[in-house]
């Protein structure tokens, strides 16, 4: 859990998106004695989220001057940010319009984003934004440390020999691609990369990676570099990244140990199990050498 000074029964503030995450570090967060004052950022929240807080508002994505007088308000010191934005919105031509953002928004854009709107930034500069008002933005996986990715196969399903293969030539390719923000999956089989995820995600990769490769038994690999800033976009994967795989034609997935969320990762565990996927977690220091990774014992 979080090592904070903060008094633990102090509120913690909820910046929230789309998907079941902010959903699991709301009941995690609970679970421990901390009240939580979500905002969630209109059009993207889960309903049921709703219930899950002690106090719940609504913001535009870019109403960031909104978020600081909500939070302030409520006596927040400590936030996380998590849970799905679309790219495509983010990227819309019209966004300026649709999203109407604030005076600090604005201010913040032409200050320091204007030129760079690159993940790392945006989160630096929001982060910073936020520090300046009293709010003090966390590792976002704080509160969730059973959902977390860990070193080994995780379920029943062993990698085939193929599968190995594939690993060992594409976690240091991946690795390479991670470090240089173009994306955090790639898709693999016979030793020859198929698919590089960029802006359209990973469930975009996985439908395109299974129309290129007819042939079932390809292996998706997916991590964040190794300075991730864990206070957001931290690679996730669901029961549906399973579901899309195993239907693409996938039948393993590879992840950043430490470094990649399973969303209900039971579930998670139960759906690889069930569509014969096997799920390997790659330890954080195997470096880009990852021979025999996926023959460590099971972890679930």
């Amino acid at each position: 859990m979080t090592t904070s000074s903060v008094p633990t029964d102090s509120p913690l503030g909820l910046i929230a998106g789309g998907g079941r995450l902010p959903l699991l570090v709301a009941t995690g967060a609970r679970a421990i004695g901390r009240p939580v004052v979500a905002i969630g950022l209109r059009d993207q929240f889960d309903p049921d989220l709703r219930a899950l807080c002690n106090h719940f508002h609504t913001a535009g994505i870019v109403q960031i001057g909104r978020w600081i007088k909500l939070l302030r308000r409520e006596g927040v010191r400590e936030a996380i940010m998590v849970g799905h934005v679309s790219k495509a919105r983010m990227h819309d031509p019209l966004r300026v319009f649709r999203q109407l953002p604030d005076l600090r928004a604005a201010l913040l854009w032409y200050r320091r984003l204007r030129h760079d709107r690159r993940n790392h930034a945006l989160l630096a500069a929001v982060a910073d934004e936020l520090a300046s008002s009293g709010v003090t933005l966390i590792d976002s996986t704080s509160f969730i440390p059973d959902h977390m990715a860990t070193a080994g196969v995780m379920g029943r399903v062993q990698p085939s020999r193929e599968a190995q293969g594939d690993l060992d030539l594409g976690w240091p390719l991946l690795s390479r691609v991670v470090e240089l923000d173009i994306g955090q999956s790639i898709a693999v089989r016979d030793r020859d990369v198929i698919a590089v995820e960029a802006v359209e995600g990973t469930d975009a990769l996985i439908e395109r990676a299974g129309a290129l490769c007819r042939a079932k038994g390809w292996t998706l690999l997916k991590t964040a570099k190794s300075t991730h800033d864990m206070r957001a976009d931290v690679p996730t994967v669901g029961v549906l990244t399973i579901e899309r795989l195993a239907a693409a034609g996938g039948r393993c997935l590879a992840l950043g140990a430490g470094r990649v969320i399973m969303v209900d990762r039971p579930a998670v565990i139960a759906a690889a199990d069930r569509l014969g996927v096997a799920i390997v977690g790659v330890p954080a220091d195997a470096g880009s050498a990852v021979h025999g990774a996926p023959r460590l014992d099971s972890t679930s």
